[in-house]
């Protein structure tokens, strides 16, 4: 079973409960995701989205992005929205500068999560669109790297992005890491090489089974490299890297001494996605019976308002492996991304640890 609690953690935890109730019933929107096309040029075992070379959904014009964006304005405060690209590989589309000077003009700051394949040669012409933010994924080093990409080049030009972010020292950028068996025994070298290339914000994440993810299982760590993670991470932050697990679910005694703050999830409470071919959720890893509308029917603003009722109360969630679990009240029922096409819990981070 995990460590009780401390107490000054569950003080913290019970103070952050309401902070969490006060967020879900203002519900601000903060960050839209656009996946902007399902195309991508590296073949990832763990892909959620089962993104190819050519995908079968067309990439969603701008123009109608753009009108998702001029309705939601009158209702936000552009500068504190933040919009990220995201795909598939966005630096597939040709036009991604251009919607970034679009954005602008109308005061959103935007970004774009990449795998780097594109973004060395690209980021110039980005930084003249107003670029604000980025994130590369790069996953160990070349053979383990390489192996999750199904790319050879794909370490080589995920490093030289990097590179070239450190040396331009003018947008905010992070680094992204798929932990799994293929990687974790390089971890603390890893952490030495980010260093080394110039990263000073780095994210990690484990591989939850969907997707292509399901069918691999060198991805999944077990239960004691698990909390071993835990522990890397914890001992990396004391050491004055600034690493964070991602926002993937409620890590009991471990939450804040791995994380900046505590664990919520923010999706359909602060985050909100548009899909490539419309859809309305949550963010882009979630699956489709969590989708809320589609942007070719409803406006986006009305969904926003009055269709995330599934994201905003979890009580739905209070079943099976949560439904007697102490921890209820601080986890709400886990990342609602680790939830299958039943409604159903995947992954428990608690138990895990």
């Amino acid at each position: 079973m995990p460590a009780r609690l401390t107490l000054r953690k569950r003080i913290a935890l019970e103070i952050f409960r309401h902070v969490r109730k006060n967020r879900t019933k203002l519900h601000d929107l903060r960050v839209l995701f656009w996946e902007c096309t399902l195309r991508c040029n590296a073949a990832c075992r763990h892909c959620g989205s089962d993104c190819r070379a050519s995908a079968t959904q067309p990439d969603m014009p701008a123009k109608d992005f753009f009108r998702v964006i001029d309705d939601l304005t009158p209702s936000v405060n552009p500068n504190k929205v933040m919009i990220t690209f995201t795909g598939g590989e966005a630096l597939l589309r040709p036009d991604i500068e251009q919607c970034g000077s679009e954005l602008c003009r109308r005061g959103y700051p935007w970004g774009i999560v990449s795998n780097g394949l594109l973004f060395g040669e690209r980021l110039d012409s980005l930084l003249a669109s107003g670029l604000h933010s980025a994130t590369i994924s790069i996953d160990g080093f070349d053979k383990a790297h390489n192996w999750l990409r199904g790319r050879s080049d794909s370490f080589r030009k995920a490093v030289h992005a990097i590179e070239r972010l450190a040396a331009s020292n003018i947008v905010i950028w992070d680094v992204v890491t798929c932990v799994n068996r293929n990687n974790f025994d390089d971890l603390p070298r890893f952490r030495q090489f980010l260093t080394d290339t110039g990263v000073k914000n780095w994210r990690i994440f484990t591989i939850f089974p969907a997707g292509r993810a399901a069918r691999v299982p060198e991805l999944q760590l077990d239960n004691r490299r698990f909390v071993q993670l835990m522990d890397f991470i914890r001992d990396s932050r004391r050491q004055g890297l600034h690493v964070s697990y991602g926002c993937e679910g409620f890590l009991g005694n471990y939450e804040t001494d791995v994380r900046d703050g505590f664990y919520y999830c923010s999706a359909g409470i602060n985050t909100a996605s548009v899909l490539a071919d419309g859809s309305i959720t949550g963010c882009t890893s979630i699956r489709a019976n969590f989708h809320q509308g589609n942007i070719y029917t409803d406006r986006f603003v009305d969904v926003w308002e009055q269709r995330f009722q599934p994201f905003r109360s979890r009580s739905w969630t209070k079943k099976g492996q949560c439904a007697d679990c102490s921890m209820f009240r601080y986890c709400q029922g886990n990342g609602i991304h680790l939830y299958d096409d039943n409604a159903e819990l995947q992954v428990c981070h608690y138990k895990r640890l």
